[in-house]
Formats: structure tokens, C-alpha cells, sequence
């Protein structure tokens, strides 16, 4: 039977990294075996990313777009309320009044639309 993958491009999720040991959290951009594509940022400034945000100082917040290989992937979780205790996206939410997938978008785009390829 095959496995169905639950988690596709957009959702909110917690990766859980080894080497180094690292929790970020983000919005999934791509998934495949090579690894994961992630919009998001590290959970171990978490309440000082909360009070940033609901300051109006997001601009400061350590978000970056990144791609992590499978091989340093340890878990991968949805963010979904788990044992009554919410997710981080409710969390965000509630404590900064702003919805968590517009925090995680895509940054505006500076560079032009496209750009000239490098020939070897």
C-alpha cells in the first residue's frame, strides 16, 4: 500500500535538524527525497520573535528561506494543535494579531524578473 504524504507545499510545519541539533519552524516551499525547501526561522528565539512582531519590529526577526537535505532531517511535523496545546501558527496569532502564513510569504522580489544565465 502506498504512503500517503500529508504534507505538501504552503503547509505550516516544525523540522526538527541534526547535526547541529536545530527546531525551525516555516512554511513548506517544495518536498522531495532530496530534502525540504522552508520559509521560516529558527524556534530558539521564539518569545522574542513574538514580541518583535506584535511590536511592529518583524523586519528584525532572523526569516529566511532555506533548503534543509534530508539527511540532517530528523522529524518533520505538521503544525497542528497536539494534547490541547496549540500550534505555533495559533500561538502566533493570538499573541501577535497577525496571520502566520502572511508572515511566512514569500519576500518581495528585488531582483529583476529574469536574469541572464552564466555560460561556463
Amino acid at each position: 500500500m502506498p504512503l500517503t504524504m500529508p504534507f505538501h507545499a504552503g503547509d505550516l510545519v516544525v523540522v526538527v535538524l541534526q547535526s547541529p541539533r536545530e527546531r525551525l519552524w516555516g512554511r513548506i516551499l517544495g518536498l522531495d527525497a532530496a530534502g525540504i525547501a522552508l520559509r521560516g526561522l529558527d524556534l530558539v528565539p521564539w518569545e522574542e520573535v513574538l514580541t518583535l512582531v506584535r511590536t511592529g519590529q518583524a523586519d528584525q526577526v532572523a526569516l529566511g528561506t532555506r533548503f534543509l537535505p534530508m539527511h540532517r532531517v530528523e522529524t518533520l511535523y505538521l503544525d497542528e494543535p497536539s494534547s490541547g496545546a496549540p500550534s505555533l501558527a495559533d500561538t502566533f496569532r493570538d499573541r501577535t494579531g497577525q496571520d502566520p502564513h502572511l508572515f511566512l510569504a514569500d519576500p518581495p522580489s528585488s531582483k529583476p524578473a529574469s536574469r541572464p544565465r552564466r555560460t561556463p
